[in-house]
């Protein structure tokens, strides 16, 4: 019985491999056909492109965040008020998280890379999103010991069969070397979306959404750690994150993000 449990095995291990490499061969051959029979357009003005996603029309548009801005929030500043000068934003309510920094501020074409990324399994726009910011944290990606991506609820991530923070925090990590660690901190109760809610409601709606992996407190100690999103708003969301990421003994927490909104004064 067990020679033809063996022989079975032995027989059984060459064909699932043949059948996940045919099948890996027929996927990409599959893409290739479509991407020669419809051209990439634009996820923003949908006019044929060459590249990832965005034209150079659109790619000129998006409002890349630089120097100056805030060292605390990284929200950016119409003048130069001189070095180390916080925003009132900063003065005024600290969140729990050290530095904050974005590629680019949250507006009409980066708002549809963000739902195209998030809703529209657009995938193929990571590595660019990503790209851009690992340029815009490599302030804080020079001393990070580990990116966490923002986790979904479980529920949540069967819906949408992948999690777009973790998909940015993956093209961050080859981009920079810092390392990758989904599994740390989980999302253990079910939230209402936070559109369309006030600040307030925001933080009440994310109070005790997040905590560690009892298993990975150990890995946490001591680390410094940036966690990873698609788009800052409120903040509320990040900030209840790295309080759970503090109450772990993480030495310190930053945040690094795609886009976020920034007030117009």
């Amino acid at each position: 019985m067990d020679a033809d449990a063996a022989r079975t095995r032995s027989i059984a291990a060459p064909l699932r491999a043949a059948w996940t490499a045919g099948r890996h061969v027929l996927s990409r051959a599959a893409r290739l056909a479509l991407d020669i029979a419809l051209p990439t357009l634009c996820v923003s003005c949908r006019e044929p492109v060459d590249g990832e996603g965005v034209c150079a029309a659109c790619w000129s548009r998006l409002s890349f965040i630089e120097r100056p801005y805030c060292p605390r929030l990284g929200i950016p500043f119409v003048y130069d008020p001189g070095p180390d000068m916080l925003s009132m934003e900063a003065i005024a309510s600290p969140p729990a998280y050290m530095r904050a920094r974005a590629a680019v501020r949250y507006d009409d074409v980066a708002r549809t890379l963000v739902h195209a990324l998030k809703y529209q399994d657009r995938t193929d726009l990571a590595p660019a999103m990503g790209r851009w910011m690992a340029r815009a944290g490599s302030e804080l990606l020079a001393d990070a010991d580990m990116l966490v991506p923002v986790p979904l609820h479980w529920r949540r991530a069967w819906r949408r069969r992948y999690n777009q923070s973790g998909a940015l925090a993956q093209i961050v990590s080859r981009q920079s070397g810092v390392k990758v660690r989904g599994d740390v901190l989980r999302r253990v109760r079910a939230t209402e979306q936070q559109i369309g809610l006030s600040r307030a409601q925001r933080a009440t709606n994310v109070q005790g959404a997040f905590q560690v992996s009892p298993d990975r407190q150990a890995e946490i100690q001591g680390r410094r750690i940036i966690l990873v999103d698609d788009v800052l708003t409120s903040g509320a969301t990040l900030d209840a994150c790295a309080r759970a990421l503090l109450r772990a003994k993480a030495a310190q927490v930053d945040v690094l993000v795609f886009a976020r909104v920034v007030e117009i004064r």
